[in-house]
């Protein structure tokens, strides 16, 4: 008789965070105006012009995560949408998919004033919100983009520059790290390791190049 192939939930089951507060919406679309009323963080509930939850396919094989909303997010209620967010489209599109076939997200759901990396406290607040939104979509791949995202979900302190080149594990899902978008509008050159780390994750889940 077959193994019986764990449940999402018990995949999720980590005993080291057993008590953190992890919400329990049952839908993505709960899930979403949970997060669209949250005050946890004083700033970002004050200053926000609305929360950014995420967009794609509910059931991706595969996540784009990255840290936090920026100006153009916060405006539109997208995650990347702006500069970056175009540069993460074409990434997609040389990897033979479309924003429609993943899904994408961030570590917060609210933009930092003037764009600046999240606190620990704002990160932890929203980490129930995240950790049930990667339960519900349940992908098989997570690609972190930037060391804020990298070091949020595998809790470390590893600079990015370590963290990519290899595959990662967060309770089951096979994660790699690259270079934020923004990132490499600033440093064209990382170009060429981001599109290793693309080939790499693509050949992992068997995408043809």
């Amino acid at each position: 008789m077959p193994a019986r192939k764990a449940s999402t939930t018990e995949l999720f089951a980590d005993p080291d965070v057993a008590s953190e507060k992890v919400s329990s919406a049952a839908t993505l679309e709960v899930l979403q105006q949970e997060v669209a009323g949250c005050t946890l963080c004083d700033e970002l509930a004050a200053k926000r012009t609305q929360t950014v939850f995420g967009v794609g396919d509910p059931n991706a094989r595969l996540c784009f995560m990255g840290e936090a909303p920026g100006a153009d997010e916060d405006r539109l209620g997208e995650p990347f949408v702006g500069r970056a967010g175009q540069l993460l489209t074409k990434i997609i599109q040389a990897c033979k998919l479309t924003r429609d076939d993943v899904y994408i997200l961030n570590v917060l759901k609210c933009r930092p004033p003037g764009n600046r990396n999240p606190t620990p406290t704002e990160s932890a607040n929203c980490k129930q919100y995240l950790r049930r939104q990667l339960e519900l979509v349940d992908p098989e791949f997570i690609c972190c983009l930037g060391a804020v995202a990298a070091q949020n979900l595998l809790e470390t302190t590893e600079t990015i520059g370590r963290l990519r080149g290899r595959v990662h594990q967060y309770r089951g899902i096979n994660v790699v790290c690259t270079y934020h978008p923004a990132y490499l509008l600033r440093n064209p050159s990382a170009k060429k390791d981001c599109w290793d780390d693309m080939k790499m994750l693509m050949a992992k889940m068997g995408v043809e190049l």
